[in-house]
């Protein structure tokens, strides 16, 4: 009998429900399921991980993978649990709250680096999972002493993970890129005299941010850039926010 998802993802805890049923024991477990299909999407991305072969990898039927990890969406959710329940989480003692939301924004990009087809996860169920909310909590304790009310503190992690998830997705590997930087270098002024005097405002901001990056683009300098104004305007938020009598937020100035 197939458990629901939410015991799979709690599968280790005591209160758990115990899989299996009669009949001879299996020679496999949810969790190396898990397992192997995380190396298959590692290596060959989210789009080779099937029943049919994560069948094949663990020497079983592909029927006889529902058993283990449900439907292929829950297999999903129970990979991108496994993956954040292994995520490194660094201590925030000490640190401001700028510095350490900046390093949960660059734990957060390092791990989709790592792992590319989480950002094809899209499933809101992973919110359920034992890893996933661990994360959640660290991360969280970033805004300690901001000040913020419990829904902007989940708002403003949001808005910080949104743009570490997009600045993923902006470094996904194109075979065109690898050459972009001779192909600016040779196109560049050719490109100058086709557009001409049409659009100088893109012409000579283009021309400045190519020369800067010696590239149309670089996802490197519109993701500090981006982090920075995100951390602007959150500074702009917690200095307005009522820390409350004889409470000043951690990152405050002493008197």
């Amino acid at each position: 009998m197939v458990r629901e998802l939410v015991d799979l993802l709690w599968r280790d805890h005591p209160a758990a429900p115990p899989g299996g049923g009669r009949g001879p024991r299996s020679k496999v477990s949810t969790s190396q399921a898990v397992e192997a299909a995380l190396r298959i999407a590692d290596v060959d991305g989210l789009g080779a991980v099937t029943l049919r072969r994560l069948g094949a990898t663990l020497g079983i039927a592909p029927n006889a993978v529902y058993t283990h990890v449900g439907s292929r969406d829950d297999l999903l959710v129970l990979m991108t649990d496994a993956v954040r329940a292994r995520q490194p989480l660094a201590h925030h003692t000490g640190a401001t709250w700028r510095d350490r939301v900046r390093q949960v924004a660059d734990d957060e990009l390092a791990l989709f680096l790592a792992h590319p087809w989480l950002l094809d996860v899209t499933d809101q169920r992973t919110a359920f999972g034992p890893g996933t909310i661990a994360v959640y909590d660290h991360q969280l304790h970033a805004l300690d002493g901001t000040g913020l009310g419990d829904v902007d503190r989940d708002a403003a992690l949001t808005l910080v993970l949104d743009l570490a998830r997009a600045s993923a997705r902006a470094r996904l590997p194109d075979p065109r890129n690898a050459q972009i930087a001779a192909v600016w270098a040779a196109w560049h002024a050719r490109l100058g005299e086709y557009v001409g005097d049409r659009y100088p405002l893109a012409r000579r901001v283009g021309a400045a941010a190519g020369a800067a990056m010696d590239a149309p683009s670089s996802p490197e300098h519109a993701w500090r850039f981006g982090l920075d104004r995100v951390l602007d305007a959150l500074d702009v938020l917690v200095r307005g926010a009522d820390v409350g009598p004889g409470h000043t937020p951690s990152d405050a100035p002493t008197p």
